[in-house]
């Protein structure tokens, strides 16, 4: 999360609609317990009704109408505070892409002409493109959704304790389990990930090298070898990005795995005890739904993981330009009037790139009013 700092100062600028959005996800969430509550509820009324505990029909339908109102409305208010959740937490992350797209272009503008000699650009637009997806992806789903799941886990989890304690226990023992699969899955997903966006830089260098020296390509006849390069580049991204999904691959049947268990857990120990009279028979069908609750936070914990992993190694990427000053800077920002001569002594200048010697132990002096003319060869050191 080191790299992520960074972004630390975006968020400020946001800070209110995040907040907003992240207290409109707890509403939601709260709202969401009434559902499986309820019908539990509604089954342990539908099951005294069958054994005669309750006679009056009239009871039973006021009953019956009460409970699924309080299920429609809450269902209806948590879809649409939902709605607000991600119209508020979605757009900040678009305007977040906004600032931090500006922000790298901006930089671009500042480093010295050296930088773009040591860099390709295809390595730079994957920066400003690929790279800043993969951060707003942590700056706006991973964080709705990890708010959205830890508001889940806060609300389910001690309501599941408080309707039926030992059941609830034998529920949620496979949750750990998963946590550390997803733990040492996401250190090899973060290696990987930064393995499939360097690639990816390869990729856009030659194709953008290629289609701006077309016609040199063409001039010599040289699509052969072009091709040949490109194919070699490419098959090196297509293994990178197979074993980064294999890697990934791992979450879904992990956690179909683990709440399936968590299920027949439900059922196993769930009967027994509403056999003996433990808890009521609707408290089964109430965990069901309290499981089934849990199934997508739990996919979220490996989801929200990997985009952070993948946004962290963006960002890493990232930051080696951000850190980068510029070799020739200019410190004051108002206009000076400059007035004298103009005066090299003994300068010498070496081409970083090439390391070529341009100048050696040049001496002279421009008058005031004066002009000079340099003439020489390409990279003989006239600029």
């Amino acid at each position: 999360m080191k790299e992520l700092k960074k972004l630390n100062k975006l968020f400020v600028k946001y800070k209110w609609q995040l907040l907003g959005g992240f207290l409109v996800t707890i509403i939601a969430r709260v709202l969401s317990i009434f559902l499986p509550k309820y019908i539990g509820k509604i089954i342990n009324l539908l099951n005294d009704w069958g054994n005669g505990n309750i006679t009056d029909e009239s009871f039973l339908n006021d009953q019956l109408l009460l409970y699924i109102g309080i299920i429609l409305g809450t269902t209806l208010l948590s879809a649409g505070l939902t709605f607000v959740m991600r119209q508020l937490i979605i757009v900040v992350s678009r305007h977040l892409e906004y600032d931090l797209k500006n922000i790298i272009y901006n930089q671009y503008q500042r480093l010295s002409l050296g930088f773009y000699k040591q860099n390709r650009t295809g390595d730079l637009m994957n920066r400003i493109s690929e790279d800043v997806s993969k951060v707003r992806m942590y700056m706006g789903p991973a964080l709705m959704y990890s708010v959205n799941m830890i508001t889940l886990f806060a609300v389910v989890i001690p309501a599941m304790i408080y309707t039926a304690p030992t059941l609830a226990i034998y529920t949620i023992i496979p949750l750990p389990f998963l946590s550390v699969a997803i733990y040492l899955v996401s250190r090899e997903i973060q290696k990987r990930s930064k393995l499939v966006q360097e690639q990816l830089s390869s990729l856009n260098t030659i194709a953008q090298e290629s289609f701006s020296g077309i016609s040199v390509i063409k001039a010599y006849n040289l699509s052969q070898q072009m091709n040949e390069q490109f194919t070699v580049v490419a098959n090196d991204s297509k293994e990178k990005n197979i074993d980064l999904a294999r890697i990934q691959a791992l979450f879904f049947p992990l956690m179909v795995l683990l709440i399936g268990l968590s299920n027949i857990l439900v059922l196993y120990i769930g009967g027994k005890q509403a056999a003996e009279g433990i808890i009521e028979v609707g408290v089964i069908p109430e965990f069901l739904i309290y499981v089934n609750m849990l199934t997508w936070p739990v996919a979220v914990v490996g989801w929200v993981t990997n985009m952070v992993q993948q946004a962290a190694a963006s960002q890493k990427r990232i930051n080696e330009f951000l850190d980068i000053n510029p070799a020739i800077q200019n410190l004051v920002e108002t206009d000076t009037p400059v007035t004298g001569n103009i005066t090299f002594d003994h300068v010498n200048f070496v081409y970083e790139d090439t390391n070529i010697q341009a100048l050696k132990d040049v001496s002279f002096t421009i008058e005031a009013g004066k002009t000079l003319a340099i003439l020489g060869k390409t990279g003989s050191g006239k600029s």
